[in-house]
Parts: structure tokens; sequence; C-alpha cells
């Protein structure tokens, strides 16, 4: 039997190949021209399998959605397994910050994502939080974990601690500190997630007490 004329596709291929163009080129990169050129087919081809860049982008996002490791948010320490599932959450994204900013605000349909915030609103309840109060949380873990992915804020800050002083001496004092300590300047946006995590957990073990 001969072999086919266009290599085979599926919505998976066409997903894995605009996850790529997305890491390497950013989310203006993305085109179904494009995409289509990339995978060495014709542009109708790819409406065989998605229908349209919107669907496209949801393909990807339940790509990188089954990435993220839910196993954690089962420990008996509701502490350690949310702590344990936003730091595998954040590396997630740290992997693919150019889909952050056109998946944040896309519907939630993926069952992997509706699976995923299923357990970590069960994790928030089990933790001591109302209903009400587990959607608060999982939102303001939803914004320290893809914020933290998409910005950095050391790499704002181009100049050495002390060509800050003159002009601006608590920022020097400040990057100068961050510099001295664990990790240097280059472990400081870790070291703020994980600060923002240890506080966002701190409030929830407060609230607990209080109910």
């Amino acid at each position: 039997m001969g072999r086919p004329n266009q290599p085979l596709l599926s919505r998976e291929i066409i997903a894995r190949a605009a996850l790529e163009l997305l890491n390497a080129e950013g989310p203006e990169a993305l085109k179904m021209r494009t995409l289509a050129d990339r995978l060495g087919v014709r542009g109708a081809s790819l409406y065989h399998h998605v229908a349209s860049k919107d669907d496209v982008l949801d393909a990807v996002t339940e790509l990188i959605n089954e990435e993220i490791d839910l196993t954690p948010l089962g420990h008996p320490d509701w502490r350690e397994g949310i702590a344990a599932y936003a730091r595998g959450y954040r590396r997630v994204y740290l992997r693919h910050p150019n889909v952050i900013a056109p998946a944040a605000r896309r519907r939630v349909e993926a069952e992997r994502a509706l699976l995923g915030y299923d357990a970590l609103l069960a994790a928030l309840v089990r933790a001591g939080c109302t209903p009400a109060g587990a959607a608060e949380a999982a939102a303001a873990l939803d914004y320290l974990v893809l914020g933290s992915a998409l910005e950095t804020f050391t790499a704002g800050f181009t100049r050495s601690p002390e060509a800050y002083r003159p002009d601006y001496p608590a920022l020097a004092d400040a990057l100068a500190g961050a510099d001295a300590a664990d990790g240097g300047l280059a472990a400081l946006d870790d070291r703020g997630f994980e600060l923002g995590l240890g506080l966002l957990l701190d409030g929830l073990a407060a609230r607990a007490k209080q109910s």
C-alpha cells in the first residue's frame, strides 16, 4: 500500500505543533496558515480536526493541563499538598509562558482543567474553607501561579544594585540584600513566589482557626 501524500494529522498533533510555535515565537505567531506550513499541509486540512484558531488554543490548553500533576491535592496534609500542587502548576507554565496571555481569559471547558479545579476546591474545603472561601482561595492561587510564571521581577532591573543607589537608595539596598540571599538575584523570582505561597497558606490556616 502506498504512503499517504500528506502527513497524518490529528487534533493532538496540531495542538503540539501550535504549542511549539507559541513557545518559540509567542502568541502573535499563531496563525492557521503558519501552523499549516509548520505541519507541511494545506490550511484546509487543519479544519478537518479543529474548527478555528480558538479551537487550537483550546487544544493547546488541554495539552498543558495534562502536564499539571493533581495527585498532591489528595495529600492528607492539606498545606503540603496544595503547596506541592502550586509549585508543579507553576513549573508547567514556566515552561510555556507564552501560552498564559492567550489562555488566561478563555472559558474553562477541558475535562482535565475542570477535574483540576474540582480537586483543588475539594482540598481547600478540607483545609477549612467554606465553598465561597475556597473559590476565593483558588482564584488567589491562580493569580499567584500564573502571574509569577508570566512576570519576572528580577529581569526588570538590569543595572547593578550600586548603580541605582544615587537616586533610588531603597531599591539599591533591596537588590543588594536580595543578591546576598540564598541563590542571589537569579533566585529572587522563586523566593518571591514561595513568600506569596506561604502567606496565602498562612492566611487560609488562620481563617480555618477562626471558623
